[in-house]
């Protein structure tokens, strides 16, 4: 499915997104390894065992990247020019490997591009669950939207 045009959107819009993703181990070990964040809570699973979680946890910001790339193909595949910002980022519940996440956005907020008349500018609520509908991930996000040709 293309993303949606600007004009499509409308305030109070609702998407309950069909995909949903398992987290893996190697998921996670990956992410950490690419950006160089070597906290043991993520990798070391001896560590993660004497923490409140009782096992490695995976990293928030592959969360939240995890929750903002379930969205695309509903909602900006295409028709979105760039992110402007992501905003009110939250954690409810950790992440564990082997969760299944599922996401939900809503239309927040629209309004015209002062300096760019082919775009407006959008802001997506993004929630994520896991498998238990806990939330997991919130986020508002702010996307520069092209209009339709």
């Amino acid at each position: 499915m293309a993303g949606l045009y600007y004009e499509e959107f409308e305030v109070g819009m609702e998407f309950k997104h069909a995909l949903t993703r398992t987290v893996t181990e190697m998921d996670n070990i990956l992410f950490c390894a690419m950006t160089h964040n070597p906290q043991p809570l993520h990798l070391d699973e001896e560590f993660a065992k004497g923490t409140e979680f009782g096992q490695r946890i995976v990293n928030s910001l592959f969360t939240l990247g995890l929750l903002i790339g379930v969205t695309v193909a509903e909602t900006t595949l295409g028709t979105t020019i760039g992110n402007l910002g992501m905003n009110d980022v939250r954690f409810a519940n950790p992440v564990f490997h082997g969760d299944t996440i599922h996401v939900i956005s809503r239309i927040k907020e629209m309004r015209e591009s002062k300096s760019r008349p082919n775009a407006g500018l959008v802001i997506f609520e993004h929630t994520g669950f896991n498998q238990r509908d806990e939330e997991v991930a919130y986020c508002t996000r702010t996307a520069l939207m092209k209009k339709k040709p």
